[in-house]
């Protein structure tokens, strides 16, 4: 098969495209005929060996898929040979063929495209454990997602939106924002003009947000600081370096600092957390949009792609 290989770790182009064994099914797990890879910011950490922890090299990059269960192993009762489907969390997607646990495998309707089930898995996910199990979002309270028009922030704009959340969002890019506000979401701010905080403020009369989902913290954390209420919660989903703050800013709202990481997710928040996500794409409240699909083996612009300001939606690797 064919697939996208780490030898070493580093820039883009140690992504290598070459012809590689295809994996066997194991007694629990199914075999995969990938049809669309999902490219998320963790992946260009892990290549580049900065993540936190080194995988063994060669690897096979990518956690997000979608695709067509081509084989299921003895022991699985949930899949079956055929079906349309979406995986999360198994290292390996950047390649025509993958083998998952059947836990990490979900169904995948007819109306969700392949592109757009590689979008599911982490940003859906992620979205939903900051929002809900982290930071204990209820109806009718004010939320500020940070940096909304990436794959986690639109996630984030569709989840707070349908359980009855009052929605604010920042973007970048012109194109960014026409995606929000199409998604019925009005109060879009450019985190780029001088003065968007104020404008933030003065929208909530100077009251600030109850929850800030923030994508870019060692950009943004500063100024979310300004911008949460008294016992806010700023929940931070991504981070590209160090900032300096004030804690002082923190402990005159007592404010909360909340960090997310899937990977420490538990089983049972994960069965909550896919649960959720199977319910909303059926129901039609979760739909991903997608910003570009490039062919696998063009992974290394999709690396470059990913990590460019300007976020409108998501990218994925078509096969």
């Amino acid at each position: 098969m064919k697939a996208i290989v780490v030898s070493q770790f580093g820039a883009p182009e140690v992504l290598e495209y070459k012809e590689i064994p295809q994996p066997t099914v194991q007694k629990d797990s199914v075999l995969i005929r990938v049809k669309a890879a999902g490219v998320n910011p963790v992946d260009t950490y892990i290549r580049a060996g900065s993540f936190g922890y080194q995988n063994n090299l060669p690897f096979i990059p990518g956690i997000d898929g979608a695709g067509v269960v081509e084989e299921v192993g003895e022991e699985v009762t949930k899949c079956y040979k055929g079906q349309r489907v979406f995986f999360q969390g198994v290292m390996g997607s950047y390649a025509e063929y993958i083998v998952c646990p059947e836990s990490h495998v979900f169904e995948l309707p007819q109306h969700i495209t392949f592109a757009q089930g590689a979008a599911i898995g982490s940003p859906y996910a992620t979205a939903y454990h900051a929002l809900f199990q982290l930071a204990a979002a209820q109806a009718g309270q004010s939320v500020l997602v940070h940096g909304a028009s990436g794959g986690v922030g639109i996630a984030a704009l569709q989840w707070a939106k349908s359980y009855g959340l009052n929605v604010l969002a920042t973007a970048g890019s012109p194109k960014g924002r026409e995606i929000i506000m199409n998604m019925g979401i009005k109060e879009v701010f450019n985190h780029n003009e001088e003065g968007y905080v104020e404008q933030i403020l003065s929208y909530t009369k100077n009251q600030g947000l109850e929850i800030i989902l923030e994508m870019l913290a060692n950009k943004n954390l500063g100024k979310d600081l300004s911008l949460v209420a008294r016992y806010g919660k700023i929940v931070i989903i991504g981070s590209r370096g160090s900032i300096e703050i004030n804690p002082r800013n923190i402990l005159r709202k007592e404010a909360k600092l909340i960090g997310v990481n899937l990977f420490l997710a538990t089983a049972d928040q994960r069965k909550s957390i896919f649960s959720a996500i199977e319910a909303g794409l059926k129901s039609g409240i979760l739909l991903p949009i997608i910003r570009t699909e490039i062919p696998l083996e063009k992974a290394s612009l999709a690396h470059e792609l990913i990590m460019q300001p300007g976020a409108a939606g998501k990218i994925v690797l078509i096969m």
